[in-house]
C-alpha cells in the first residue's frame, strides 16, 4: 500500500527545517515547469478538438484548484463543446452536451478507474489490482444487504445521539465542519469495524489524516506522483498512519477471537485476502465520507430556511406513527430504530425528493475516464485510444435549459426528460456502488436533525439568513461555501435524543 522508502522519506522531510521544505517544493516546481513547457501541442489535427489556449502547465494549473471555473473558461475560450489540452505528455479531452454524454456514460471502453487514478491523484487504494478492485465492490454489494443495512440503522442512530448531544441544548455551529464530522463518523460506523467507531479519539484520528491527504493533492502529487515533493511525501505519511490504524484493528479483531456485526467481521468471514480488507476500509472510508457528509451538510443547510421541512417533518412523524406505540417513552433515535429498512426506503418520498435536489445542486462531480478500446467520435470529434475523457456534471445539473434558475434548491422539481438529464448517483454502466447505504445515512441523520432540534441559518453575527449560501463546485472535493458565511443556530427539541 506504500513504500517503506519513501515512507522514510517522508518521515525525514516532516522532521526536516523550513529551508528544507521550501527549496523542496522549489525544485519541485521547477521540474514542473520544466516537463510542463513545450508539452502543449501547437494545434489540432484534423478531426481532434480543439486545444485550449496555453503552451504549459501554468495554464491548466486551475484544473486543479479551481476546476469548475477552468473548465467553463474552457468552453467560453475556445466557443466549442469539446476541447482538449494536455497534461504533460496526455492527452485530456473535455466533452459536453446531450449526444456527448451519451456517448461518454455509454462507452464500454471508458475506463473509470484509470481516469480518476491519473486525473485526481488516485488514493490510498490506488495501487489495488483490477481484481482486487473488483472484489472490493462486490464487498459493497453485501454491506447493503437487507439483513446488513438493518441491523446498521440502530448503531447509526446511537452515533447520531452521542455526536448531536455534544452540540448543547443550544447554540451555533458550522454545519459544514460538525455535520460532515458527524457523518464520517458514521461512515467509520458502516464500513469499518467496532473498534475504531466506538473510539472517538480514533476517529477524530482518521478524519485528521483523510484531511492531510485532501490536502496534499496538488498538481505536483498528480502529474509526478514518483516524485517525493513536500505533499506526496505529507501523503504518504497521511496513508501510512491510516493503514497502521485499520492494521492495527483487524489485527485486534483476529487475536480476540470474537465475532461481531460488523463490515469487517463480515470480511473476515469471507476469508479475504488482508490486502483487500484494508484497501476495502481506507478507501471507502475516505469515499463515502466525502460524498455523503457534503450531501448531508448542505440538504441540512438547505432545509434550515425552505418551506420543504415542516413537509419532511411531518413525513417522519408519519414513520413514527405507523411504527412506534404511543405508550412507547424512548429516545428519539430509539424510536426512530424501530421503524424498518423497508418503510426508510419506500415510505420517504419527502426525503428522496430532498436529497436528490441535493445532490443536484450540491455534488461538483467531474466524470473522468480513460479510452481503452479504439478511438472513438464524439459530435465529430476524435478521441484517440489512451486519450483520458471526462465530463462535467454541472454540464447538465446546472443548465438552466434543463433545470430553470439551477441555482435555486426546488425539491418539487422534476426530473429533466432528456438521456442522462440527471446523473446524481453516476450514469451508464458506471453508478454509484454505496447508494443504498448512502440513501440510509441521509435519511436518518435528517430525521434526527429535523425532530431533535429547532434551527435556522444565521450569518457569523448571529442574524438571520434570507437565504442560503452558494455550493462551491471549485471545491471539487467537499463543495463548502465560503468560509463564515453560514452557521446553524440551534435549541434543543422537547424530545430525548
Amino acid at each position: 500500500m506504500y513504500t517503506v522508502g519513501l515512507q522514510s522519506a517522508a518521515d525525514a522531510f516532516l522532521l526536516s527545517s523550513l529551508k528544507a521544505q521550501v527549496a523542496l517544493a522549489l525544485l519541485v516546481l521547477f521540474i514542473l515547469l520544466l516537463f510542463g513547457f513545450g508539452s502543449q501541442k501547437d494545434g489540432a489535427v484534423d478531426g481532434a478538438p480543439v486545444f485550449l489556449p496555453g503552451s504549459h502547465l501554468l495554464a491548466i494549473t486551475p484544473f486543479f484548484r479551481r476546476r469548475f471555473e477552468f473548465l467553463n473558461d474552457g468552453f467560453r475560450k475556445t466557443g466549442q463543446s469539446l476541447f482538449q489540452f494536455n497534461m504533460l505528455r496526455e492527452t485530456v479531452i473535455v466533452v459536453s452536451g446531450e449526444s456527448a454524454r451519451k456517448s461518454f456514460f455509454a462507452n464500454k471502453h471508458f475506463d473509470l478507474t484509470e481516469g480518476f487514478k491519473m486525473l485526481s491523484g488516485a488514493g490510498v487504494t490506488s495501487n489495488l489490482q483490477t481484481k482486487r478492485i473488483a472484489q472490493i465492490h462486490k464487498r459493497l454489494s453485501s454491506v447493503q444487504r437487507n439483513e446488513h443495512l438493518s441491523g446498521l440503522i440502530a448503531p447509526i442512530l446511537e452515533d447520531c445521539r452521542r455526536v448531536m448531544e455534544t452540540w448543547g441544548p443550544s447554540g451555533t455551529f458550522d454545519p459544514f465542519e460538525k455535520i460532515y464530522e458527524l457523518l464520517f463518523q458514521i461512515t467509520v460506523r458502516s464500513l469499518s469495524c467496532e473498534e475504531l467507531a466506538d473510539d472517538p479519539v480514533q476517529v477524530a484520528r482518521l478524519k485528521e489524516l483523510y484531511d492531510t491527504l485532501d490536502s496534499g493533492t496538488t498538481p505536483a502529487t498528480v502529474l509526478l506522483p514518483w516524485l517525493p515533493g513536500p505533499s506526496m511525501l505529507k501523503k504518504l505519511w497521511a496513508t501510512k498512519k491510516i493503514y497502521d490504524i485499520v492494521v492495527r484493528a483487524i489485527d485486534e479483531r483476529e487475536r480476540s477471537g470474537t465475532s461481531k456485526p460488523d463490515t469487517l467481521q463480515m470480511l473476515l468471514d469471507e476469508k479475504d485476502e488482508r490486502l483487500v480488507i484494508v484497501g476495502f476500509i481506507l478507501g471507502l472510508l475516505v469515499a463515502g465520507a466525502r460524498a455523503t457528509g457534503t450531501t448531508a451538510s448542505w440538504l441540512i443547510t438547505y432545509l434550515g430556511e425552505h418551506e420543504s421541512k415542516d413537509e419532511a417533518i411531518a413525513e417522519v412523524e408519519q414513520l413514527l406513527a405507523n411504527y412506534v406505540s404511543p405508550n412507547v417513552s424512548h429516545s428519539l433515535s430509539q424510536q426512530l430504530s424501530s421503524i424498518p429498512l423497508e418503510a426508510w426506503e419506500s415510505e420517504t418520498p419527502v426525503l428522496d425528493s430532498l436529497i436528490r435536489e441535493t445532490l443536484r445542486i450540491a455534488q461538483p462531480h467531474t466524470a473522468m475516464r480513460r479510452n481503452l478500446g479504439p478511438d472513438v467520435t464524439i459530435d465529430g470529434k476524435t478521441i484517440p485510444s489512451g486519450a483520458y475523457v471526462i465530463y462535467p456534471f454541472s454540464d447538465v445539473h446546472l443548465n438552466p435549459e434543463l433545470y430553470p434558475d439551477p441555482w435555486r434548491f426546488d425539491p418539487s422539481r422534476e426530473e429533466a426528460t432528456v438521456p442522462f438529464g440527471y446523473v446524481g448517483w453516476g450514469g451508464g454502466k458506471t453508478h454509484c456502488l454505496g447508494q443504498r447505504l448512502a440513501r440510509l445515512e441521509l435519511k436518518l441523520v435528517t430525521s434526527m436533525m429535523l425532530l431533535g432540534f429547532r434551527y435556522s441559518l444565521v450569518d457569523k453575527k448571529g442574524e438571520q439568513l434570507g437565504i442560503p449560501p452558494q455550493p462551491n463546485w471549485n471545491d471539487i472535493l467537499l463543495c463548502r461555501p465560503e468560509q463564515g458565511s453560514c452557521y446553524l443556530k440551534h435549541e434543543k427539541s422537547m424530545l430525548s435524543l
